[in-house]
């Protein structure tokens, strides 16, 4: 790590600041207007040491492999799982809800951080964690085993906002790209470590033990993070660091009235069920057909919008909503809002053109095995992945971001393009993965910088509201891709498999739609395989088309956002921050090689 420079300081080129960098200043806020949770992470940080910053980072990294090994391991037995009961039915569903929790569960988190502490935030999402695979262990139904889902995804996510906001409370914006993909470091080792796991657990023991064993493993991972921040946040109350708690002396009434307007609960409220009401016929849409001529379907859509447009009517008056989740400073700065933007068509890109149906393409058009189609599946993530700490440590050096956004969306989309021409039943393997490759580089270029755009251009005030704001924009860009794809698959397969398959086979068109086992077992070369791989293949040009029409505004969406110098922006951080953007103060104790 770099050194660790002590924060709220000027820049060090202020005379010589943009107009873009003075329009940063004048969206801030003061420290003072801070909420607690952030005045204490700020009072906390002024007692970092070498040693105590080390174990915060190494708690963070533990728990960052112990969720992702633990993800790459227990995708394997929920079949598992689900086999012991005898009932399928309902875990579609749920992955529905799960995906939906996944988009909601980000802005109270974050807010419950500004309020409360990072410390407390952290350990509820650790104990509702925990709370999902001790039931999941223990569950005698599909129904237990289905509501145990919902606490994990809440746990799982709220652990992800938390560590991307630490990251923010604790770097500085040079650094902050390189910190920002710790957490995806794991996925390196765990994509290749998960599934022989899975297989000695099973071999050796049972799918509930692989289950019930993370619930001792994540609180070992978690401990040395939070002894970390308890220590030093003990440490800080000594030195009378602390803010005064707005809770001491009030009565019961008037605290909970104080919470009320702290936590922002109506806004959060009707920001959950905008979310909700816009996620769930959304999501459903990519499994049923027919989806979008149900009226109640239509009907929770549009009162999705109007939850949203209440919402940002609440969030900008002051006398409802004192202490909003989103500020109007949010809502009006020009980089949030191209950043997030960014973000939904960076992730409505990857599930028309990547997920969930190129797995299937492969293995009925290229006949690939499972093995084989999973590993050039994700030949996309591993390589965004190496992409995001490539360019990470590039922004580091060069302290710019922007224009690598605009170098990714151009790669990105000309990864899509690629694919047009060699995703095709003639292509060579070679070729395939060569187009994943393309895009992960390009996706690697985007994500992390676009997350540090959006960061940089508001005060520390306000990094936890962007910053959950972000992530769910690209969940809700997920969700909008995933629908486009489940609609267009639904709408063309099936009737091209009617059109194309000879006469024999037309009564087994429904079939050969929803039964990819029977669509494989057909001989290579057959009229019905020569039906069927046409359609797959018109059918998936199609999406690709799609896919490279929305990759398009990425482009101008990057020219949009503005190319802040990150060594000159303060963020009017109290504290010490790893990084050496800023010259320390005198007197405040350098920390020299973290």
């Amino acid at each position: 790590m770099a050194e660790v420079a002590k924060g709220h300081l000027p820049s060090r080129n202020n005379k010589h600041q943009s107009a873009e960098e003075y329009e940063y200043d004048s969206a801030s806020v003061s420290s003072d207007e801070a909420q607690i949770g952030v005045k204490n992470i700020e009072a906390v940080s002024q007692t970092w040491t070498q040693w105590s910053l080390i174990a915060a980072y190494l708690g963070i990294f533990l728990v960052a492999f112990c969720t992702s090994l633990e993800g790459q391991t227990t995708i394997n037995l929920t079949v598992y799982a689900t086999s012991a009961f005898a009932e399928h039915s309902l875990v579609a569903t749920v992955l529905v809800v799960q995906g939906v929790v996944n988009a909601v569960i980000k802005p109270p988190m974050a807010k419950i951080a500004n309020v409360f502490g990072r410390l407390e935030a952290f350990c509820i999402s650790v104990f509702i964690y925990v709370i999902g695979y001790i039931q999941m262990a223990g569950s005698n139904n599909v129904k237990a085993f289905a509501s145990a889902q919902i606490f994990y995804s809440a746990g799982a996510t709220g652990l992800q906002i938390l560590i991307q906001i630490f990251v923010a409370d604790t770097s500085d914006l040079l650094n902050r790209a390189l910190f920002s993909s710790l957490p995806d470091v794991p996925f390196l080792i765990t994509v290749w470590a998960g599934p022989p796991i899975a297989n000695r657990l099973l071999a050796h023991a049972t799918w509930r033990w692989g289950y019930g064993l993370w619930s001792i493993v994540l609180p070992a991972a978690f401990m040395p993070l939070a002894l970390s921040l308890l220590l030093n946040t003990r440490k800080a109350a000594k030195q009378g660091l602390l803010p005064h708690s707005p809770w001491k002396g009030r009565s019961v009434l008037d605290g909970l009235k104080n919470l009320w307007y702290e936590l922002d609960v109506m806004g959060l409220l009707l920001l959950s069920a905008a979310i909700s009401l816009i996620l769930i016929p959304l999501t459903l849409a990519a499994t049923a057909k027919d989806h979008w001529r149900n009226v109640s379907i239509i009907a929770m859509i549009v009162i999705g919008c109007l939850c949203l447009l209440v919402f940002l009517v609440w969030e900008s008056m002051h006398k409802l909503a004192p202490r909003p989740f989103l500020s109007l400073r949010l809502l009006t700065n020009r980089n949030v809002i191209a950043g997030c933007t960014i973000g939904f068509f960076y992730f409505a890109v990857f599930y028309t053109s990547i997920y969930p149906y190129f797995p299937s393409y492969l293995q009925v058009v290229q006949g690939d095995s499972v093995t084989a189609a999973g590993h050039i599946t994700q030949t996309f993530t591993f390589t965004s992945t190496v992409s995001s700490i490539c360019i990470s440590l590039v922004i580091k050096y060069t302290r710019h971001y922007k224009y690598y956004i605009t170098l990714g969306a151009c790669i990105y989309l000309l990864g899509v393009g690629l694919m047009i021409r060699y995703r095709s039943e003639s292509s060579l393997t070679s070729q395939i993965v060569g187009t994943q490759l393309a895009m992960g580089i390009g996706g690697g270029m985007i994500n992390v910088p676009a997350q540090l755009g959006v960061q940089a251009a508001v005060s520390h005030s306000d990094v936890a509201a962007a910053t959950a704001i972000f992530l769910t924009i690209v969940e809700i860009g997920g969700a909008v891709g995933n629908a486009i794809s489940g609609a267009v698959w639904t709408a063309n397969l099936q009737s091209r498999l009617v059109k194309y398959l000879p006469p024999s086979a037309q009564a087994d068109a429904t079939l050969i739609f929803g039964n990819l086992t029977l669509a494989k077992s057909y001989v290579s070369g057959s009229l019905e395989r020569t039906a069927i791989n046409r359609s797959y293949q018109e059918t998936m040009d199609i999406l690709l088309i799609i896919a490279a029409c929305l990759a398009a505004p990425l482009i101008p969406l990057s020219l949009i956002m503005r190319n802040y110098k990150l060594d000159t922006i303060d963020q009017k951080v109290r504290g010490k921050v790893i990084g050496s953007g800023r010259p320390l103060d005198e007197g405040a104790p350098e920390v020299g090689g973290l």
